[in-house]
């Protein structure tokens, strides 16, 4: 497998919500990762694919919600965060796509 196909294995989807738009003005980017990722793989993928520098890498990982599927209860899936800060002068535009 490529160096650049790990690299989209780590990195699922950026996540445009309010939040993640307020981080945004602090030069912050949010993806969707993968759940068994870690931080020195989550910003060597954002470097890699993005050509930027990485300042920091916080994570969170939030659990899926107990919810009713066609009456049956079922669980939603993980999900785990990552809340990218980028250096001084470095930028991502999200909403292009990738």
């Amino acid at each position: 497998m490529s160096a650049k196909a790990e690299h989209y294995d780590v990195i699922r989807k950026p996540i445009i919500t309010e939040k993640a738009t307020m981080a945004s003005e602090a030069n912050a980017v949010v993806f969707e990762v993968a759940i068994d990722s870690n931080k020195p793989q989550i910003k060597q993928a954002v470097e890699a694919l993005f050509g930027v520098k990485v300042k920091a890498v916080n994570t969170t990982i939030t659990k899926g919600k107990v919810k009713r599927f066609r009456g049956q209860i079922g669980t939603r899936n993980d999900v785990k965060k990552a809340y990218v800060t980028l250096e001084e002068g470095n930028t991502i535009d999200v909403s292009t796509g990738l």
